[in-house]
């Protein structure tokens, strides 16, 4: 099922290009490639690994691996609808109903036959337990070898050295799988590549800040989050490069991502993965621009080529829903400031204790810096308990109020 989504979806964006190249928009050269990333997924002829979110997936493509991490397929089953029977396999199996459902998705499909077997798995501690738990279930469901990165929570020296040296160890837990050592050249190209990824990620988010911005709802929508999947290629540069171009020219002619923009959005962790009104209808009926995403940013210096390892370390640190809350309401707050944020909205995904259990704090920080928040109680990728006219009230009289 879903190779043959991925494989049409190719397809379809491919035929498009073909009757028109001149129209290759910045959303479409991003859903194309990450299509791509699907079919070598469910390919038979690819090495591949499932792993965390923090995982260094341009090392992995150095090495010849094509990786994704777990939850991307909880999103992709959700926007397909289809998320909800592979919750109830996993609930019929004994996963508790108040458990992600990112993460109760992919384990079903895993029982259903859906989830592709990986040559290997690499989990992470960050951001979470569960996504961890669920690498680990996937491990014993397939038979295969893992290996888990153990996040530091602080970003001190002492930390750094110890995710380096697991980083070297991961190489060789690698290597021995695919039976390919690492390539040092091919390696520094990679990260060449990164880092040019790297800089056009941070112009073209310095756009977005432009008042109005070129940004909206639909080219930011978890952009943050999977763009590392195209870390340390030529097509991660492409893809950045057209957005910035994209976003370059509609601040010179002046031409807003939502006509008459009114409100500026702050978009807190979880998108609804389902098809939902909420987007579109802050957008035409408020003139409420979604500007950013909480991941839509860069909190990295430049990696080293010649010694990237350290600089991997401290890329993984640096991630948002890493260490203690304080370091990520201050990054919640830098954002709102520079992107001069009317209000955030945070989808309280349900079973997602990191994101549920910190919202009020995040409430709090954020209102220190003159920004109200929204928090929807919803399921971001079970569409079963959605209440649309519950929630579409609810973001009605928050808009309202901010206007």
């Amino acid at each position: 099922m879903m190779k043959k989504y991925f494989e049409e979806l190719v397809s379809g964006i491919e035929t498009k290009l073909q009757e028109d190249p001149e129209n290759k928009s910045p959303r479409k050269a991003f859903a194309l490639e990450i299509a791509k990333i699907g079919t070598r997924l469910y390919s038979d002829t690819n090495q591949k690994c499932w792993c965390g979110i923090a995982t260094p997936f341009d090392l992995l493509s150095a090495m010849g691996v094509t990786s994704c991490f777990v939850e991307f397929v909880g999103g992709m089953l959700a926007s397909t609808e289809t998320a909800g029977n592979f919750i109830e396999t996993a609930e019929h199996a004994g996963f508790p109903s108040d458990a992600c459902g990112y993460h109760r998705a992919v384990m079903g499909a895993a029982f259903d036959g859906i989830m592709p077997a990986p040559d290997f798995l690499i989990g992470t501690t960050c951001p979470c337990s569960g996504g961890l738990a669920v690498v680990e279930n996937l491990s014993r469901h397939f038979k295969k070898d893992l290996f888990v990165l153990n996040i530091p929570q602080q970003a001190s020296e002492e930390g750094v050295r110890y995710l380096t040296n697991q980083i070297r160890q991961m190489v060789k837990f690698i290597s021995d799988h695919t039976g390919e050592p690492l390539d040092e050249n091919r390696l520094r190209d990679t990260i060449k590549l990164t880092n040019q990824t790297r800089q056009l990620m941070n112009e073209m988010y310095r756009l977005a800040q432009q008042v109005p911005s070129p940004a909206n709802g639909h080219l930011m929508g978890n952009l943050g989050i999977v763009l590392p999947l195209v870390f340390g290629t030529k097509a991660g540069v492409e893809i950045c490069q057209i957005f910035k171009d994209t976003f370059a020219s509609h601040v010179k002619e002046k031409i807003s991502g939502v006509p008459d923009e009114k409100l500026r959005i702050l978009w807190i962790q979880n998108r609804i993965q389902f098809k939902n009104p909420i987007v579109e209808m802050m957008e035409k009926e408020y003139g409420a621009s979604i500007v950013s995403d909480e991941l839509n940013t860069v909190t990295w210096d430049p990696i080293d080529p010649e010694d990237p390892y350290p600089g991997m370390a401290r890329r993984a640190i640096s991630f948002p829903l890493n260490g203690p809350i304080n370091v990520r309401i201050k990054h919640l707050q830098k954002l709102a400031q520079e992107y001069n944020i009317d209000g955030a909205v945070n989808p309280c995904n349900w079973g997602c204790r990191q994101g549920t259990g910190a919202r009020g704090m995040i409430a709090n920080g954020l209102k220190e810096v003159g920004v109200p928040v929204l928090n929807l109680e919803v399921d971001c990728v079970d569409s079963r308990n959605f209440s649309e006219g519950q929630l579409r009230t609810r973001v009605e009289a928050f808009i309202e109020m901010l206007s």
